[in-house]
């Protein structure tokens, strides 16, 4: 028999919200974080908007002492912490500095790049000869897995404590390996989910690839439009989502409060192969991935009530739009409730699927789907396999039990998880 895992503490820094009253306050509000950067526009790109969350020097200052904070330079790890340690607070754990060492407890928490403004500082100081002048944490700073090590001596976590790392579906992946370790009785409970830096170093690429929308630099918040007709590209975003798991018996023993219940998923690989590459998703792979999840979680395709989709604005918005019909098999006014959290704070590359873990939690706790704005053109491809009202550009109050919660990153690789409404 499997440990049953919940969910007892959420932590988010978004575009449109730091902390889960904000950021709910925004999903409700359908309130869009996506603003103009005129750095962008000085560098000469094409798409000059993005989601970059509002963090305060004060704020800083409640999470982190004034001698870790000289020299940071890493919004990624930042934002990482906040959440972090928010979340862990959010599920009345002890945060202190003194605290014993905590074995029962982990930690995977997932980036793409970290500390890329770090590393480019001290790239000139090292072209300057200054070697001796990079610091003592610019390793610590730059490392794949900064923002674990971070987080796990904050907290003095003394199970795993790791960083995964795998393009966008990175955070629903982080959700899935920490729920695998506590269902087989590794670890009591684990902090999981992703981060990603803000800014020109790390957006770049994309922009440079072609794939980030250019129509919209004069009204920012209507730039990000999954499953319009009128998409042009994605939005980049930036910020971080965390989620406490833990065993059921482990959260009933201290009387926490739970969100929801993981209830199982899937991770796989399209292999790059009929029709994936590097940059596109192999369909077969996606919907076996879907189906694979539902068949974990032992959840019937009519039992999901909504999808928090991956839906980043792209070209490939119908096809994913598909590959949930054929997966599920519904269709029309049959098919499910689905949304794109991106809508609000653009592609948080990856963090995005941390962060739209922590929505798809908050729709179910408090029984309502964000609207997906900009939408209101949906895309004749996709009108031609759902109906449109399943796809809502208002906040719907509706009963959500089952949500499914899906991500797919470059290099063909694909994640699914299924959410439940909890019951005793």
């Amino acid at each position: 028999m499997k440990n049953r895992v919940v969910i007892t503490g959420l932590g988010v820094v978004a575009p449109n919200g730091v902390g889960i009253p904000q950021f709910a306050k925004a999903l409700k509000n359908g309130t869009s974080g996506i603003s103009f950067h005129p750095q962008l526009k000085e560098l000469k790109f094409s798409c000059q908007i993005g989601g970059i969350p509002h963090i305060t020097e004060e704020l800083k200052s409640d999470y982190f002492t004034e001698l870790q904070l000289r020299g940071f330079n890493s919004s990624g790890i930042l934002y990482g912490c906040i959440a972090g340690v928010d979340a862990w607070k959010d599920a009345g754990l002890d945060v202190h500095p003194e605290s014993e060492l905590d074995y029962d407890s982990g930690l995977i928490f997932g980036t793409g790049t970290s500390g890329v403004d770090k590393f480019r500082e001290a790239i000139y100081q090292l072209d300057e000869g200054n070697v001796r002048r990079l610091g003592s944490t610019v390793v610590l700073q730059t490392m794949g897995s900064g923002v674990s090590a971070y987080l796990g001596g904050m907290l003095g976590l003394g199970n795993q404590v790791t960083t995964n790392s795998s393009a966008c579906t990175t955070g629903t992946e982080a959700v899935l390996m920490g729920y695998d370790r506590i269902a087989h009785g590794r670890a009591k409970r684990m902090l999981v989910g992703s981060c990603s830096d803000h800014g020109p170093y790390v957006w770049g690429g994309f922009d440079a690839m072609r794939v980030m929308t250019y129509k919209h630099n004069d009204e920012p918040e209507r730039g990000s439009r999954p499953m319009s007709g009128s998409a042009s590209g994605f939005v980049p975003g930036s910020g971080a989502g965390a989620l406490v798991l833990e065993s059921l018996e482990s959260a009933m023993e201290r009387g926490a409060t739970i969100y929801a219940e993981v209830l199982g998923g899937e991770v796989n690989s399209g292999g790059q192969r009929q029709g994936g590459t590097l940059t596109a998703p192999n369909p077969e792979a996606v919907q076996r991935c879907i189906k694979n999840a539902l068949a974990h979680s032992e959840v019937n395709p009519n039992e999901v009530d909504a999808i928090n989709g991956h839906l980043t604005a792209t070209a490939k918005d119908p096809l994913e739009i598909e590959n949930w019909t054929k997966a599920l098999g519904r269709k029309g006014e049959d098919f499910p409730f689905i949304n794109s959290t991106k809508s609000l704070i653009g592609h948080c590359l990856a963090a995005a699927g941390a962060i739209e873990c922590v929505a798809s939690i908050v729709e179910i706790k408090e029984q309502f789907i964000a609207p997906n704005i900009n939408c209101e053109d949906l895309h004749d491809d996709i009108k031609g396999m759902i109906a449109t009202s399943k796809v809502p550009t208002q906040t719907l109050h509706h009963k959500v039990e089952v949500v499914a919660k899906a991500s797919f990153g470059f290099g063909d690789v694909n994640a699914c998880v299924l959410f439940k409404r909890f019951i005793p």
